[in-house]
Order: C-alpha cells, then structure tokens, then sequence
C-alpha cells in the first residue's frame, strides 16, 4: 500500500517505511522529519522488556533511516495535557518519560540536534516548523488535547519564546482518526458543542448519525480553523488526509486494535548548519 497524496510522500528505505510532508521537505536543509508506517513505538512503562525494547528498536530504524543519531532524542509521557515544554538544553541519552517531560504533550525548541517526538495511535500530531524563526514544535492532541486547544497553545508557546510571527508558522497534521469514524456519545459531544459552538462550522464539527445517541465529531476541523484564527495561513496548515481507521493495516488505531494496540510516531530536528 502507497499512503501518498498531494501532501505527503510515502518512504520505504531498507525495510523501514515512513511519510514526510512535501512541504517540509522544502526545507530539508534545515530539518529533517518523519512519521513512521508499521513500526510500534510503545515505550510506556508498564509493559514488558521485551516490547519496550522493541520500541526502542523502531525508534533506533527510524532514526537510522533520516540520518539522525537515537541517542538526541526525547519523547514527552503524553497524558492528554495542554502543556508545552521548551527543550533548552541537548539531549545526550535517548530521553523517554522522564520526569523532566512527565505530563507533558508538546515540545518546542530551537536547539540543533535535538530530536522531538511524540506518539499516536488515532490521536493527532502536528508538527511545526518556522522557517524564519528556525524553531521546531511537536505537539500530541488527542480529543482531549483538542478541546484544551493544545495547538494554539503550542503556537503560543513558540511566540513567547521565540518571538515566531503565526504567519510563518507551518503545522503538518499526521494521520489520525477522522470524523468519519470518530464516533461519541452524547457526554463528549456535549463537551465539544459546548467548547466550539462559536465557530461557524459547527454544524459541520459535530453530525448527528444516531439521533440523541451518537454523533461523528472532526477534530482535525477542529485544529485548523483555530490555528487560522491563531494567525497561521491556510496554505501553511498541511493536512496528510490520512485515516487511522481507514488504513488500520498500516497506521496504529486504538479503536481497532483496542488492548496491546500499537503506536506510530511523529519525529523532527533541527540539522546542524554546514
């Protein structure tokens, strides 16, 4: 299966496959980016050694595969928070949960050889990357995320400490679980209706597909219209249109593969100037 379109390519290089965002590679001598397809990069704490290791397998291959060194990466807890935490400082040992970066769901820094990662399995990632600024940010927002409007946090969070103008800001929007299988009940819906109800595309949000029962809720939507509103361009929010659930043989989903579900991740550094 090829998961390319007019906004993503998909890689396969020495077993290992990946998608990058073309317009990132725009600046492909600036940073270097990827989300991985097929691998499982569950690190969490509580599993066995031997699912852990190999996780740390997956990153390894993956690092490998865009030139990057494991050892400069660092990866957040995720625990479907609205904070953002700047890495000011290298990274030396491949960094995963550590207390530094527990609950925390998106980082951001300007530092060169710092690998920024997160992970997914239906939950949105989005990468940022300000070309002018030269400042990268990768954030996790799951539905929960979502209705903490995490992504314009991250936004914030980028002007406060780089002084990045939204205009020049790029968000890419990795695959994830898509309105047309993100179904709720009425306690969440009612929890986004309540959040998003000034937006004028509400209607469009929230569908009704079982009366008073269920509804489909897109909160990819969701994050573009507030990054528009936050300042970012609409050319410069890249959606992958990829489905979780629509490639589940593919790309990690937790409402498919629901206990021992896999997850993917989302990757990017900042390259040393030559």
């Amino acid at each position: 299966m090829d998961l390319s379109n007019e906004n993503v390519i998909h890689i396969k290089k020495n077993g290992i496959q990946y998608l990058q965002f073309k317009k990132l590679l725009e600046y492909k001598d600036k940073i270097t980016h990827a989300y991985s397809v097929g691998l499982d990069v569950d690190f969490t704490e509580t599993l066995g050694e031997k699912r852990k290791n190999k996780a740390l397998k997956d990153y390894k291959d993956l690092c490998n595969a865009i030139d990057l060194n494991i050892n400069n990466l660092v990866k957040p807890t995720q625990t479907h928070t609205d904070r953002i935490k700047k890495v000011n400082h290298e990274i030396n040992e491949v960094t995963f949960n550590s207390e530094e970066f527990y609950k925390i769901d998106g980082l951001v820094t300007d530092r060169t050889n710092v690998i920024l990662a997160t992970s997914n399995a239906d939950c949105i990632l989005l990468i940022f990357y300000d070309p002018i600024k030269n400042v990268i940010a990768n954030t996790h927002s799951g539905w929960k995320g979502t209705l903490q409007r995490i992504s314009i946090k991250t936004v914030e969070k980028m002007k406060k400490e780089y002084d990045c103008n939204p205009r020049d800001i790029i968000c890419c929007i990795c695959p994830s679980i898509r309105k047309c299988h993100f179904e709720v009940g009425y306690d969440v819906k009612k929890l986004f209706f309540e959040e998003f109800k000034d937006l004028n595309e509400i209607d469009e949000i929230i569908e009704e597909t079982i009366p008073n029962e269920k509804w489909h809720i897109d909160t990819v939507l969701i994050n573009k219209i507030i990054l528009k509103q936050q300042g970012l361009k609409e050319e410069n929010i890249i959606d992958s249109n990829i489905c979780s659930v629509c490639h589940k043989d593919i790309i990690h989903s937790y409402r498919v593969e629901k206990e021992g579900f896999g997850r993917a991740t989302a990757i990017i550094c900042k390259k040393e100037r030559k």
